[in-house]
């Protein structure tokens, strides 16, 4: 009769090696019933799409030289000023708001003069950004640059953003490199203990 060997105990050690006196075991025969968590899946899903953009080696589409604007971003910040609100959403390149922030929104509307002034911006900002950290969300692109934001409302905006920590431009997609070429970069999930 084959036996399953089941852990009573728990593991406090990093080396399993040191660690065989501290786990007991029983033996369960294999004709007791096995719930639906113990079967092992052939395939994996992964749980987190965006991972492989966060290490960089994930598609990122070129879309053609013509487009206005481009389609090189995993994650774009789109902002929407209107006669009365300010809209921010930071878009994913499959079209979909990942994360979004609006003056029109009753808790942010609450505690604004008036929902189009420059504090509105900063406080939109404020939100977003504070979204922003808690989806994992901390590089995007944005069409505006420096020498862009003639106002003083999208400069602010940006202000606000860059000093929560959100970078405004994202990095390269790390394309590999091939072994006979003479500058390698280093892969972004290696770590360097430098």
């Amino acid at each position: 009769m084959n036996s399953l060997l089941v852990s009573l105990g728990r593991i406090k050690c990093r080396d399993l090696r040191g660690c065989s006196n501290m786990l007991r075991y029983s033996q369960v025969s294999i004709d007791s019933p096995i719930s639906a968590n113990d079967v092992v899946l052939p395939s994996l899903v992964n749980r987190n799409p965006r991972n492989l953009e966060r290490i960089r080696v994930a598609y990122k589409p070129k879309g053609y030289h013509v487009d206005k604007p481009g389609r090189d971003f995993w994650h774009k910040l789109v902002l929407t000023p209107s006669g009365r609100h300010i809209t921010a959403r930071v878009v994913h390149y499959t079209g979909s708001t990942v994360v979004s922030a609006s003056s029109n929104e009753w808790c942010i509307r609450k505690h604004l003069y008036r929902t189009n002034d420059a504090s509105a911006y900063v406080n939109v900002a404020r939100v977003l950004s504070q979204r922003c950290l808690e989806s994992g969300v901390i590089e995007m692109k944005t069409e505006y640059t420096k020498e862009l934001p003639k106002t003083e409302k999208l400069a602010s905006f940006f202000e606000v953003m860059e000093k929560n920590g959100i970078m405004l431009s994202e990095p390269d997609r790390f394309e590999g490199y091939k072994p006979w070429d003479q500058l390698r970069p280093v892969k972004p999930w290696e770590v360097s203990d430098d």
